[in-house]
């Protein structure tokens, strides 16, 4: 692809447990995908490191050991210096999953900053310690390069204290023990969409967006701003997710450690890794593995029934929140890929004026309601690292004085 002379190059960095994603964009007048790439399996046997160009044609496609994320990201950087789309970059934005009470907006990083991540980490140890190093890895191999941080928290922050506070005594709540919600990029995304497509009226109304992913939530969302969400002070609340329990009554957790002797840690990798679809099926984390075997397997059966359940359920009392609904928006890998999904969560919801077209809905199109039905219902593609790569494009413009 041909670099335009005003456009702004931006890598965006999204770094997992076990993996890192990365893509580049083109920013100015046009949004261009350059390439995307992955590191997969980091610390684990037979890495994968794939970069691929704008129409999906492989530049690199190599099977090696990532023993750890400075490893991964060593090898990246190590590629793009050595190619023309990694020598003019203008800035890298970082997806980071907290921003703690503080942050409701993204922010060039320094190394105050870095310093304010790391007393973060025990309300994220999970991720947080990865996007860390990512941050930490760029500066090493781009030591003048403007790094932003992008947050997941930040979309919510501005909910009412009564979203947010929980009924505990107030220090903790001054501590932070609060609901952060949790996918804001995602949500940014779909609600700028939302916006192009369907107008203002529609975006300031009454939306709910259900993020649908091995990550799953739901917000609530009136005049473009976040009124309540499932998840809390971590990921794993809310929704039932692909290895993740949702919501727990607290004595569960009092029992598995009183009864059964589970330490913390152990307490946290059953709630993140073990429970969820992969913990009720015991086959399958995979929501197309368990659509796939539910004829036969009834604990799968039983998995896919309860994660719309739970959905079916959320989405009834985000409704009541907002006082009606006149949007509702399904996005994420089993939101926009999964007819059946999204048939069986609004079957029983009629009463709110939710139907859908039955052939629209299996078609995946952009509306799957029937046209003058109260509310419209919409199957849209999020896209977290465009958002990401927005967001730093929007502060590096700004710190510039540049107009947009």
């Amino acid at each position: 692809m041909t670099t335009h002379p005003n456009a702004y190059r931006i890598l965006t960095i999204n770094s997992g447990s076990s993996s890192v994603k990365v893509s580049l964009y083109e920013m100015g007048k046009a949004e261009n995908l350059v390439l995307s790439g992955s590191m997969k399996r980091i610390g684990l046997r037979a890495g994968l490191f794939q970069i691929k160009d704008a129409n999906g044609k492989p530049l690199v496609d190599d099977h090696t050991d990532l023993p750890n994320h400075e490893a991964a990201l060593k090898k990246l950087f190590a590629w793009l210096e050595g190619n023309e789309p990694g020598r003019s970059l203008d800035a890298v934005g970082h997806r980071i999953v907290h921003g703690g009470p503080k942050y409701n907006k993204p922010q060039r990083i320094t190394s105050s900053l870095v310093t304010e991540l790391k007393e973060l980490i025990q309300l994220a140890p999970d991720h947080l310690p990865h996007e860390i190093k990512a941050i930490q890895a760029t500066s090493r191999s781009f030591p003048d390069l403007t790094q932003v941080a992008c947050f997941d928290t930040a979309f919510h922050r501005h909910m009412p204290d009564l979203a947010q506070i929980y009924a505990l005594p107030r220090h903790y709540q001054r501590e932070g023990l609060v609901r952060y919600g949790f996918h804001g990029l995602s949500y940014e995304y779909i609600l700028q969409e939302l916006r192009k497509e369907a107008g203002e009226e529609v975006a300031n109304g009454r939306v709910i967006i259900a993020h649908l992913g091995n990550g799953a939530s739901m917000a609530a969302v009136r005049h473009g701003m976040s009124v309540d969400t499932t998840m809390g002070f971590t990921p794993a609340g809310g929704l039932v997710m692909s290895t993740r329990s949702g919501d727990l009554d607290p004595g569960v957790l009092i029992y598995l450690m009183e009864e059964k002797g589970m330490r913390p840690s152990s307490l946290n990798e059953l709630v993140n890794q073990h429970a969820g679809l992969l913990g009720v099926s015991g086959i399958s984390s995979d929501m197309k593995d368990l659509l796939d075997k539910e004829d036969e397997e009834d604990h799968a059966c039983q998995a896919v029934d309860l994660f719309c359940y739970q959905a079916s359920k959320h989405l009834g009392a985000l409704t009541a929140v907002l006082g009606g609904l006149d949007t509702l928006v399904f996005t994420g890998g089993i939101g926009e890929n999964a007819p059946a999904v999204r048939q069986r969560i609004c079957q029983n919801l009629s009463f709110l004026g939710i139907h859908l077209d039955a052939q629209r809905n299996a078609g995946n199109e952009a509306i799957i309601s029937h046209k003058n039905d109260p509310v419209a219902v919409r199957v849209m593609r999020t896209d977290e690292d465009l958002m990401i790569a927005r967001h730093s494009y929007t502060l590096i413009r700004n710190e510039q004085n540049v107009p947009m």
